[in-house]
């Protein structure tokens, strides 16, 4: 028999916000493409795909630059995520984000109920990493203003008293 060990509490660093949303975003990209990749098995899409129709769109130079944008945006928050000034990074994410909800549930338009699980699942985790994006941006932690800070003196006794 073993004897139990006192467990530690694990440590639970604070991770920045734009770790958060840089991997936010990761994720929903590897979400995104796997949704489409995965759309390929679907009986019909590659033979729509053959003979240069994909939905409702011909396959042309306009839609592929418009198929590549979609991907790219997202694909780029990643990197903007972790390089953008505070300020223009939280209205970024808040505008794309915002964005690609509308977006990303155009993908169950004109689909059968027999596709629905996998339509409602795939959005519905697309669309949860973005409220999380949304969530992280919006209540992205502020800095005291130098008017605000307690002066040494003030920060003593705030300690001396906890």
């Amino acid at each position: 028999m073993r004897n139990r060990q006192p467990t530690t509490p694990l440590e639970s660093l604070r991770i920045p916000v734009q770790a958060k949303l840089a991997a936010a975003w990761t994720s929903f990209m590897f979400l995104y493409i796997y949704v489409d990749y995965f759309h390929l098995y679907k009986p019909g899409v590659v033979d729509d795909i053959q003979a240069g129709v994909v939905w409702e769109f011909d396959i042309s130079p306009l839609f592929l630059t418009v198929g590549l944008a979609s991907v790219a945006i997202p694909a780029l928050m990643v990197m903007l995520s972790t390089t953008l000034p505070a300020r223009v990074n939280r209205a970024t994410n808040l505008v794309v984000a915002s964005l690609y909800i509308p977006y990303s549930m155009f993908n169950a338009v004109g689909e059968s109920w027999d596709w629905a699980f996998f339509y409602g699942l795939s959005i519905g985790l697309e669309v949860l990493l973005l409220a999380f994006i949304l969530r992280s941006a919006w209540t992205w932690p502020r800095t005291a203003s130098p008017a605000s800070m307690p002066t040494s003196r003030e920060a003593d006794r705030i300690r001396q008293r906890a």
